[in-house]
């Protein structure tokens, strides 16, 4: 489709309107004042905000940053550069306050609040990411709000983010969120620093990341949180890739402005960056061609068909297993004659699939001891290969 012929694309209010999961980044700066006191008016006014969003029946995952600077004060450590293990002290005195006080502030409207701490490997080693994901899962249909940050506490430098908006785009990638908002101290992403060049323009839409979106990101500059642009235009990457919009916008509060998300869906200006697929799609994608598999899964005719049409994949459709693997690595299904099927993310370890094949589902708890998943592999962690 050409540019002329191409639907107009979303507003920044209307592609939040039409999210069905949002994941909104919080900065340091936002949420932590100098003397590091938690900007409780600012959490107020964000909470507003989500309790609106979940009315109408939009989920909401915040990730937040800030717990070092909140917890370094109260432990003496104000006011120099920390060493990795003073970090880590000051985000375990932090990360209490910080939970307390997004309690506090959500529990004006009775939503209630869960903790989840994540390390770079949670999101990238495949079990962790599927066990995560469940639990994401689990708290929202709970009607939970997640509040997320990177475990500072344990995290070494060799296996930290460094920064929320990676943090933050991994979470929405690992949850099939289709709305990302990183909450910044600037409205969007600029030609130039635009507090410094007076003629930097402001850029409104970003539908590919090519060398000169990276080249208006630039360098980290001193006042942007965390990395400033440079990491924000890596979550993107990471959100589109996984069929996640995105904005960057304003957080800061300029006086009697409304929530920050509030002041979005007002008109505020905000840079959108659309990707080409949606989140299931960019999932399975990455499933079918990203993913080295473990191992294979044989199945016979009538389940390969089954397959075709859409179906999950059944212990009693399965004959045989290759390989070593367990649950959550990717595997191949294949027919007795060698044809490729599909490729998914299994559910059970080779040794449990091997136990089960060629049973009914309601026989699992009693073969395995334990009562797992009713399929070998859901169709949602499923790709039909293409017929040759």
């Amino acid at each position: 489709m050409s540019a002329a012929t191409r639907d107009p694309p979303p507003t920044p209010a209307q592609a939040l309107a039409a999210a069905r999961r949002l994941v909104v980044k919080i900065g340091s700066g936002l949420l932590a004042a100098e003397n590091g006191e938690v900007r409780r008016p600012w959490l107020d006014a964000l909470a507003d905000d989500v309790a609106r969003f979940r009315s109408r029946g939009q989920e909401v995952i915040l990730v937040s940053s800030g717990a070092i600077a909140v917890g370094r004060r109260h432990l003496g450590l104000a006011g120099r550069r920390l060493r990795l293990e003073e970090k880590q002290a000051a985000a375990a005195t932090g990360q209490i306050r910080l939970a307390h006080a997004y309690q506090d502030a959500l529990a004006r409207h009775g939503i209630t609040v869960a903790q989840i701490l994540l390390t770079q490997e949670d999101t990238e080693e495949r079990r962790r990411h599927l066990n995560g994901r469940a639990t994401f899962a689990q708290l929202l249909a709970l009607g939970a709000v997640p509040v997320v940050n990177e475990n500072d506490t344990i995290a070494t430098a060799e296996i930290r983010f460094g920064d929320n908006d990676r943090l933050a785009a991994r979470v929405a990638q690992m949850t099939s969120a289709d709305m990302l908002v990183l909450l910044s101290d600037i409205d969007g992403l600029y030609t130039a620093d635009p507090r410094h060049d007076p003629s930097a323009r402001h850029i409104p839409l970003v539908r590919e990341i090519g060398p000169e979106i990276e080249t208006m990101a630039g360098d980290a500059p001193l006042g942007y949180s965390s990395g400033g642009m440079v990491t924000k235009i890596a979550a993107a990457r990471i959100a589109m890739s996984a069929g996640c919009r995105m904005l960057i916008a304003k957080g800061k509060d300029d006086g009697a402005a409304p929530g920050p998300l509030a002041a979005i869906e007002a008109g505020a200006r905000a840079t959108l960056f659309l990707p080409r697929g949606e989140p299931r799609s960019a999932r399975k994608a990455w499933i079918a061609g990203a993913v080295n598999p473990s191992g294979v899964v044989i199945v016979d005719d009538g389940a390969a068909r089954a397959l075709q049409r859409g179906t999950s994949l059944l212990p009693a459709g399965v004959i045989e297993v290759e390989g070593i693997f367990e649950r959550g690595d990717a595997v191949i299904i294949r027919t007795r004659s060698s044809v490729e099927v599909g490729r998914g993310l299994s559910a059970y370890s080779s040794t449990d699939i091997r136990r089960i094949a060629g049973h009914k589902s309601g026989e699992i708890a009693e073969i395995l001891g334990y009562r797992g998943r009713d399929e070998i592999i859901h169709r949602d962690d499923l790709v039909v290969t293409e017929p040759r």
